[in-house]
């Protein structure tokens, strides 16, 4: 598909006076899905030429299998605002996972769970002495999340995977197609394989009310054999992730793909700032020790020394609470968090140092304490230029412009990265928005994925 009239064809439907709503998209394509064989086409029914071709299998995706998934999908978990709800070991997740496997399994996949929960599904190839091929994504969501994060993922992952079978084309290495367990709590099922996951993360809450572990064993997994499904290095020849951008760069620049060139790093502290509680009425303002004037100051200083400070790192307090929270007393303690995110872990550390010291600074001037506890760690991950190599000659075979650049959120990739190499692959975002009722990436968009997906897997095939 030609980049330029697919760009056109975008910006003519956003034209109209109502813009197509993520539930009006699953509306209007749930009929597509009751006209989806789950057969495939047989390889005997495509000529040999094509299977030869570079684009053979590019040309066999299917828009509408696309969308006919993408709106199956879209009701489990649906939510009143048009959202999604599908956490981590929910009964949604859950039905989504058994319905995904069921269409693996139709592809010629077999399917099994993994101790960490990831549902991964194998396809040989035509040489079992060369490690498989990897790639994926995830079926789980934020509350009152979208249905594109993840899902295009792993629903343009399949159709790849099957264009390359329908199209005749012969691949040396197997195919694994993983969908990762609880990547928007933690990327825990990918960083498992990573080898990762520590014991005292099964008993932390996750999004939907269960613990970590109880979340995992709803899907089938074992947190006490968690160290068996860790991978070597070797194990795979790479991991290719086809993904929602979640930001403006494709969107507002009428671009088709991102070749990603690396992920962001990210830190989490908990951070308490402990002051002392006392009667509102009759503690003079002079001597207070309010923990959460000094919270509200650390806030701002984490927006203005982020901004201030030349590069590309961002830094977000995205929660905060004030003990005891009651009207009539000077609050004694606040919790909240600290994130920081860069492409470069050295700059995450010197970031962070430097705010640590401004807390600091804070404490003093206002007779409270700050206390930092790290609790998660995810590391920038570079892409293998062979695989941006490759994401890009794959758009321009196909005909869609691709632009390079940086993921500024985690993906399960950058957990894959520790024992193998990897690329990413980025589809526009309507607006920018994601982790929202409003995220939409249409089903035309989602097939240039696979498209490029499909031709990058076939380069890939035989270059590593």
């Amino acid at each position: 598909m030609n980049g330029r009239p697919a760009a056109t064809r975008q910006s003519n439907l956003r034209g109209g006076p109502q813009p197509l709503s993520r539930r009006d998209f699953g509306r209007r394509l749930a009929s597509a899905a009751a006209t989806l064989g789950a057969a495939a086409v047989p390889a005997a029914a495509i000529p040999a030429a094509a299977a030869r071709s570079r684009q053979a299998a590019a040309g066999a995706v299917s828009e509408n299998r696309i969308a006919g998934r993408m709106a199956a999908l879209l009701e489990i978990g649906g939510t009143p605002s048009g959202g999604i709800s599908r956490t981590a070991g929910s009964d949604a997740d859950l039905a989504a996972r058994d319905l995904f496997s069921g269409w693996m399994r139709a592809a010629g996949f077999t399917v099994e769970t993994d101790f960490a929960g990831n549902l991964i599904g194998r396809r040989p190839g035509g040489d079992a002495a060369v490690p498989p091929l990897m790639t994926g994504s995830h079926l789980d969501s934020v509350p009152e999340g979208g249905n594109f994060d993840g899902p295009v993922g792993c629903v343009g992952a399949l159709e790849a995977a099957e264009a390359l079978a329908e199209s005749g084309a012969a691949l040396r290495h197997g195919l694994e197609l993983a969908v990762f367990f609880n990547e928007e709590n933690g990327k825990t099922g990918s960083r498992a394989l990573a080898g990762e996951v520590s014991a005292e993360e099964w008993e932390l809450p996750v999004y939907g009310g269960f613990t970590l572990g109880e979340a995992l064993r709803r899907v089938g997994g074992e947190p006490g054999r968690i160290e068996e499904v860790r991978r070597s290095p070797g194990s795979i020849a790479g991991f290719l992730e086809l993904h929602i951008e979640q930001g403006t760069t494709l969107d507002a620049g009428g671009l088709d793909i991102g070749a990603v060139e690396g992920i962001v790093g990210i830190r989490r502290f908990r951070v308490t700032v402990s002051g002392f509680a006392n009667h509102a009425g009759t503690t003079a303002m002079r001597i207070r020790r309010d923990a959460l004037v000094a919270a509200s100051r650390f806030v701002a200083a984490v927006h203005d020394e982020t901004l201030a400070r030349p590069g590309r790192q961002v830094a977000t307090v995205g929660f905060i609470e004030a003990h005891p929270g009651a009207a009539n007393v000077i609050p004694g303690r606040v919790e909240l968090t600290l994130e920081v995110r860069d492409l470069a872990m050295d700059t995450i550390e010197s970031h962070y140092r430097r705010l640590r010291e401004v807390a600091q600074g804070i404490a003093d001037a206002a007779g409270v304490e700050f206390r930092f506890e790290p609790y998660y760690l995810s590391r920038a991950a570079p892409c293998d230029p062979a695989f941006v190599e490759a994401v890009v000659e794959a758009a321009g075979a196909v005909g869609l412009s691709v632009e390079r650049m940086p993921s500024g959120a985690g993906h399960d990739a950058q957990s894959i990265a520790v024992f193998g190499p990897i690329g990413m692959i980025f589809v526009p975002s309507r607006d920018g928005v994601s982790h929202s009722p409003l995220e939409f990436t249409s089903a035309p968009q989602i097939a240039n994925g696979a498209r490029v997906l499909a031709e990058s897997l076939h380069r890939l095939d035989r270059a590593v």
